[in-house]
């Protein structure tokens, strides 16, 4: 998406992926700066290593607690050109995830999230950003899940502290809700199962399901939860949109979204 995005714009760019090892990302963020790369898109589990490698946080980084866009920016006294030897090459994170999630929940499921009732799966990178930002977005209710409950309840408690006007807790609502999110991984993998236990919780007490997750395009969460009657997303609009903003950040142009979903649309599934 990012490639059709410089070709719709007839930027000279180009945009790669590369796999990089958690031990090594320290480096590899040094090597692009290093290279005079533009910028990275960081994925998971780089998002919270990465805080602590770069030399600046935007407020969005510092805010949601994770860097998943870095810029390279050109310091020098006397100019911002990035051939002058005396210049100071910069790595600055932002996060383009917390409002990428948004901008999918309203575009894509037409929810409203001031006042909902939302429950979030997944405490991670991902479900944190998220946590954070839907109680931002002044949620009513926030209930969360996690394999490993006490990273739910370090999550909780900051809620409590940052937005004391929305209601947090860990745990299955007994309640009907609007939504449900799914920040786990948790269906990236054929044999994967449900992230959610309908033991405890069934969709049928939700009118909406998000997954992050947009490979594959359907989910079995998301699955049953059409078959359950809700409405469903999955999170290619949130890649999207998270990537237009790094686009933005990086190039200086407003990013041509169209073009990416689209592209990233037919990369994914065919179409």
């Amino acid at each position: 998406m990012h490639n059709a995005a410089f070709a719709a714009l007839g930027l000279n760019w180009r945009y790669l992926a590369f796999e990089v090892d958690p031990k090594n990302l320290r480096a590899a963020i040094e090597g692009a700066r290093a290279m005079n790369f533009a910028g990275l898109n960081l994925t998971v589990p780089h998002k919270l290593l990465a805080v602590d490698m770069v030399d600046d946080l935007d407020i969005s980084a510092e805010t949601w607690g994770a860097v998943n866009t870095i810029r390279f920016e050109v310091q020098s006294p006397k100019s911002k050109v990035q051939s002058s030897p005396s210049s100071e090459v910069r790595a600055v994170g932002f996060n383009t995830d917390a409002g990428a999630i948004v901008t999918s929940l309203r575009e894509d499921l037409k929810v409203e999230l001031g006042g909902a009732k939302v429950l979030l799966l997944g405490a991670g990178g991902a479900g944190r950003t998220a946590a954070l930002k839907l109680a931002a977005e002044n949620v009513a209710e926030l209930f969360l899940i996690n394999r490993t409950a006490s990273k739910a309840e370090e999550i909780a408690a900051e809620i409590k502290k940052q937005f004391p006007s929305v209601k947090v807790s860990v745990g299955y609502p007994k309640v009907e809700i609007d939504l449900l999110v799914n920040a786990t991984s948790l269906g990236l993998k054929p044999a994967d199962g449900s992230p959610l236990d309908e033991k405890q919780f069934s969709l049928k007490q939700t009118r909406a399901v998000y997954d992050m997750i947009y490979k594959p395009a359907e989910t079995k969460l998301l699955a049953d939860a059409r078959s359950a009657g809700c409405k469903i997303a999955n999170g290619i609009g949130m890649l999207v949109h998270q990537g237009a903003q790094a686009f933005e950040i990086w190039t200086g142009r407003p990013a041509p979204v169209a073009v990416m979903r689209r592209a990233a649309e037919g990369s994914v599934y065919g179409v």
